[in-house]
């Protein structure tokens, strides 16, 4: 019992030598230790205070990196579409090009062949009329019981006719 009297009430020379040596511990504390705490402690709360900082700066880099980056794409994509509708262009352009110049050359080629078959024409009615003027001379005279005697008679009947002919179609 004596020994849990005494911890529940100390005795004054008790409570004076832990006042004392607290106070002894508080102060060397405070000459020695206690700024070199608070600095530390002070140190830490910059570099933490620092760090956010740097993090905020950070973020604002990124938000900037991704508009700038947004921008860039939005203008590749814009570039593109031009390339592609000037591509486009180019491209019908030159189909139409390639069109006409087909179209040209088909009427140039249509009217060298009609050319040509007007003048192959012109020559098979030409032969024609000359025989039938020859055979004509010929039945003439067979009919008539006449022959002509030598052949540039002959001729120049043919082309009497074919004159005569040429005449009247026109």
């Amino acid at each position: 019992m004596i020994l849990a009297n005494s911890l529940a009430t100390p005795a004054i020379g008790t409570i004076f030598w832990t006042v004392l040596i607290f106070g002894l511990f508080f102060l060397l504390l405070a000459k020695f230790a206690w700024k070199p705490i608070l600095s530390a402690v002070k140190a830490r709360e910059e570099i933490i205070k620092g760090s956010l900082e740097a993090a905020e700066r950070a973020r604002e880099d990124m938000k900037k990196l991704q508009t700038d980056n947004e921008a860039i794409l939005r203008k590749a994509r814009e570039e593109r579409e031009n390339i592609l509708k000037d591509a486009r262009e180019i491209r019908d352009k030159m189909i139409n090009e390639a069109k006409e110049k087909a179209s040209e050359e088909g009427e140039r080629l249509i009217e060298k062949a009609r050319l040509g078959i007007e003048n192959e024409k012109e020559k098979a009615l030409s032969e024609i009329h000359q025989q039938v003027a020859y055979l004509s001379v010929e039945i003439a005279s067979m009919l008539l019981g006449e022959k002509l005697k030598e052949s540039d008679e002959q001729n120049k009947l043919i082309d009497h006719y074919l004159k005569d002919i040429d005449l009247n179609k026109n």
